[in-house]
Parts: C-alpha cells; sequence; structure tokens
C-alpha cells in the first residue's frame, strides 16, 4: 500500500542553518517520510534535465497518510529553484530554517576548513578570506549566502508568505520541541512530537533524538568547534548585515534574536 510520492513539503534551506537537525527531529513524526539524501534537483541543471520521474524515484515509499519531505539547502540561493518547484506544485509547503547570518557564516567557513583538511588541501585563516584589502570581502561566498532578504525576494516572487515556514535555528538547537510543534501545526499533522523524543547530550553540547527505543545524535561532522574570530571582524559582519536583517524582518513580518 506504499508508492513513492513527489515531496508535499521541502526543506528549502539555509545551508549551515540546521537543515540536517530539522529533517532528523521530523523523521520521529509517524506521518512524515523523509528523502535520505539531499537530492539537488531543482539547483542543479545536470539533475533538473532527469525529470520529474528521476526526482520521484529518489523519494522514499510512504503510506496515503504520510507526507514525504526532502532538504536540499542549495534551495534557498538558487537562482532557479523557486520558479522550478513552483512549476512542479504552486501550493507546495516549505521550510526555511535560519540562525544568525554572522554564526552561519563562521559555521559556512569551518564546513569548508575541514572538509579541506580531510582531503589533504591547503586551508585560509578566517581573517584571510573574509577580510581583503583592510575590508569586508562581501564577494565571499559565505557572507552572500547569509543575505536572507536578497534571497528571500526571489521566493517571495513564486510563493506567498504563509507558503514559507520560517524555523528559527537558533532555538531550535537550545529548545527542540516548540519549534518542532509549530512545523506540526503549519503542516496540519496531529501533534506526535513529544519532549521524550530528546535528550540533551553534555559531551555533545546538543540535543540527540530518541524514538522507537532508539537513540541517535547527528554525524560528528556537525557542532564542530567554530574559530575564534577577534571583535573587530565580528562587529563588521554584524554591522554589515544589520540593514540586510531589517530588511528581511520587513518582509517576513517577523524579527529575529541576531546581532
Amino acid at each position: 500500500g506504499t508508492s513513492r510520492q513527489i515531496p508535499q513539503t521541502i526543506i528549502i534551506g539555509v545551508r549551515k542553518g540546521g537543515t540536517r537537525a530539522l529533517l532528523e527531529m521530523l523523521d520521529i513524526h509517524p506521518n512524515i517520510v523523509v528523502a535520505a539524501t539531499e537530492v539537488h534537483f531543482f539547483d542543479w541543471d545536470e539533475n533538473y534535465v532527469k525529470g520529474i520521474d528521476w526526482y520521484r524515484s529518489l523519494m522514499p515509499f510512504s503510506y496515503g497518510n504520510q507526507i514525504t519531505i526532502e532538504k536540499t539547502p542549495g534551495y534557498f540561493t538558487s537562482p532557479q529553484a523557486p520558479e522550478r518547484i513552483h512549476d512542479m506544485n504552486s501550493s507546495i509547503k516549505l521550510l526555511l530554517i535560519l540562525r544568525d547570518p554572522t554564526e552561519r557564516v563562521i559555521s559556512d567557513y569551518t564546513q569548508v576548513y575541514y572538509n579541506r583538511v580531510e582531503s589533504h588541501k591547503p586551508v585560509q585563516l578566517f581573517e584571510d578570506i573574509v577580510i581583503k584589502n583592510g575590508a569586508l570581502n562581501t564577494k565571499y561566498k559565505a557572507i552572500q549566502r547569509s543575505l536572507y532578504d536578497v534571497h528571500m525576494e526571489k521566493w517571495l516572487k513564486h510563493f506567498s508568505l504563509d507558503q514559507i515556514h520560517i524555523v528559527d535555528g537558533n532555538t531550535l538547537i537550545k529548545d527542540p520541541l516548540p519549534e518542532l510543534q509549530k512545523v506540526e501545526r503549519f503542516l496540519n499533522l496531529p501533534s506526535r512530537i513529544m519532549s521524550s523524543n530528546f535528550y540533551f547530550n553534555q559531551t555533545k553540547g546538543f540535543y540527540c533524538i530518541r524514538s522507537d527505543g532508539r537513540e541517535r545524535c547527528l554525524h560528528e561532522s556537525k557542532g564542530r568547534p567554530h574559530p575564534l574570530v577577534n571583535n573587530t571582524i565580528l562587529e563588521q559582519l554584524y554591522s554589515y548585515f544589520r540593514e540586510h536583517n531589517a530588511k528581511f524582518y520587513r518582509m517576513v513580518n517577523h524579527s529575529f534574536d541576531w546581532h
């Protein structure tokens, strides 16, 4: 009685915002099934040309009362993804998880840093990438990805605000349940995720998941220590993002506790 369905909900981003944590936590819900990997259907041309049947073939089997969710953090910053998703399903519900843009930049750098170390490639210090000729390097991709207002504008050309639910990534890490209950309501699902589904792991410093008699934590690549960034650079980043954040708050009629 199961079949592969095109997702009724997509986690569109943002990269290093907590998309994996959100997906794993939603997977607790009996009415949700999740795609195992990031599909990159709507943001990579070489995948998009393979067509919708190829996309569906990568989805998990589900029952009629279950919602299929996939997550690809690259969608949020992709110029093509909003229109392509709209062409597939104009009434789809989208989940966007965001965190403080400066923290996101540092986390983005940290992921690339460790990937390069593990691949035995040369690495650069954060300061040497983020500052060029004494000024903030605003062309740095990690900074560009944190301009939430710029990217959101593209999504709002194709979707109404009530189709996009924003999850507070900073809150999800500190206290997952209230954020997940908001998602349940947004998706019109019965409330099934409970506080007993989470326990705080002192060693890792974040919440892990307990469901179906199993316990699991996010991969060790999550929660890696960030580099210490000097206050002058932090202030430059805060200052640069301030106006973009204010514009984003006005766009979504909601403000966040960001610098």
